[in-house]
């Protein structure tokens, strides 16, 4: 029987893509540009990803969600990148890494009280990163001490970095350590609501790229979090964070590409209006063998991306893949990004036009949710093991 190749949509997930991308289109492309400069999501954008149903993909329907695969918010995430990198990160954190880790490791009353919120109103935040841990992402000073009194709970000391979606997010996991002298084994999860006793958030980031995205600090200040609150069990935090990861990994793939190709149809279509020397840009051989190889670059990047999601779905071993996909995407979009501001001449440097947003907006790919060298040496690390 022959395989259909990787990146062979189903009737259903034609639909569904190309449901998300006309939204895209709609109702976000209006606004790129005002929220671009003013660094902030328009809030009816996201209640627009609510009412379309892509800020709770995989939450079981009995949850209140679509009750879809990962594979589809892969193509959400790929989707509304085409047009918007920032909010294509709003939906991918939303889905691949709060979501996903609630739903795997949350007990069924954790399910009950933050899936249906998530699914419809709330947004939600993965707070890992601190300003000494970088790529060692488990060197953590955030502490976490047991409290007494009625019921007993936990009390969170320290400050988090670059935590995307702070600004918007109801609810934040986050990871503290209740024994430094454990090592990854006194990491722990919490769920932190806004509004809790103790826990502000501090200073909102002004980035190169993906701007309407909010990146802030967290401050915990004796912040008080029940004990029903914790997220797995006390000292499962490192495991929690690394497979949650491994699968974000993908998403953050799938948002390269996107930012890739909507880098490339816009500059595509720009070569085939602009005219020089008698004929259309994109007539020129030497034009055309960029844009050709350039198209089978984001191809090979897309089914990168797809396979391990795939693989993700079909429940076999996928963090190999994960890692060459945010690896190659990340590396493809900056190219893509790159070659496409070239292919817009003079103005491409200008803001009238979307080529400098997505250069701007592709960068990060090599840095957040494991730089490229982490990438590297999780493919060494799996090639060595056979």
């Amino acid at each position: 029987m022959t395989q259909a190749p990787l990146t062979h949509l189903s009737e259903e997930e034609s639909l569904f893509r190309d449901q998300v991308f006309g939204f895209a289109r709609e109702r976000i492309a209006p606004l790129v540009a005002t929220m671009d400069r003013t660094a902030t999501v328009d809030l009816s954008v996201i209640q627009g990803l609510f009412e379309l149903g892509v800020m709770g993909i995989e939450v079981p329907e009995s949850y209140g969600g679509a009750g879809a695969n990962f594979f589809s918010a892969i193509l959400a995430i790929e989707a509304l990148a085409r047009v918007d990198a920032s909010i294509s990160v709003l939906v991918d954190v939303q889905n691949t890494l709060v979501e996903n880790a609630i739903l795997r490791w949350g007990s069924e009353a954790q399910r009950e009280r933050y899936l249906p919120q998530l699914a419809s109103e709330w947004v939600g935040s993965y707070a890992l990163s601190e300003a000494g841990s970088g790529s060692d992402a488990f060197a953590l000073a955030t502490r976490a001490t047991e409290t007494d009194g009625a019921g007993g709970g936990w009390s969170l000391t320290g400050r988090k970095l670059w935590i995307t979606n702070a600004a918007e997010s109801h609810l934040f996991i986050v990871f503290a350590t209740v024994d430094p002298a454990l090592g990854y084994k006194g990491i722990t999860a919490f769920l932190v609501e806004r509004g809790m006793p103790g826990f502000s958030i501090g200073k909102k980031e002004d980035k190169l790229g993906i701007r309407a995205s909010s990146t802030c600090e967290l401050v915990f200040d004796r912040c008080s979090v029940p004990r029903e609150n914790v997220l797995g069990a006390v000292g499962s935090g490192y495991k929690v964070a690394i497979e949650t990861l491994n699968e974000g990994r993908i998403g953050i793939g799938a948002q390269m590409i996107g930012i890739a190709q909507g880098a490339f149809d816009a500059a595509l279509a720009y070569l085939h209006e602009r005219e020089q020397f008698g004929k259309k840009i994109a007539d020129f051989q030497g034009v055309q063998f960029q844009y050709a190889r350039l198209a089978t670059e984001i191809e090979a990047a897309r089914l990168l991306v797809y396979n391990a999601a795939r693989l993700k779905d079909a429940k076999l071993p996928f963090v190999k893949q994960a890692a060459m996909a945010k690896l190659y995407a990340s590396e493809v979009a900056e190219k893509s990004a790159s070659l496409s501001l070239e292919f817009f001449g003079g103005v491409g440097f200008t803001r009238e036009y979307p080529a400098e947003k997505y250069y701007r907006d592709a960068k990060i790919g090599k840095i957040y949710e494991g730089t490229s060298n982490m990438q590297l040496l999780t493919i060494a690390k799996h090639l060595r093991q056979g």
